[in-house]
């Protein structure tokens, strides 16, 4: 499992690939459709889709002559999971943390 996160984690890391993925929320996509907004080549964006690919996030099929992509939310599962186990800690209030720093300089100051 560990290496299937570090996959997903470096395919997230990415902004072109969070923003591909965001667009692929929408709807199924073609590829050609996907590279539009991007001012990059269509390799360029075929390598980021194979990054996404290779870490389960998405799906590509052949329809004909065009390539569709597809979100595979699932797979995003283990890491939502994972990264679930830190929400059993409290946020840290830094305005209460500040004053509590500033007491007990204060109090040592004495």
């Amino acid at each position: 499992m560990r290496a299937d996160l570090d996959i997903v984690f470096s395919a997230l890391a990415d902004p072109t690939r969070r923003q591909i993925l965001t667009m692929l929320l929408e709807d199924d996509m073609a590829v050609t459709d996907v590279a539009d907004p991007f001012e990059m080549s269509l390799a360029a964006i075929s390598k980021h889709l194979a990054i996404l690919a290779t870490a389960g996030l998405i799906s590509q099929e052949r329809h004909g002559r065009v390539k569709w992509c597809k979100l595979e939310p699932d797979a995003l599962r283990s890491a939502s999971v994972w990264m679930q186990g830190f929400g059993q800690f409290e946020p840290v209030n830094l305005d209460a943390f500040e004053a509590f720093l500033a007491q007990e300089l204060d109090s040592g100051s004495d």
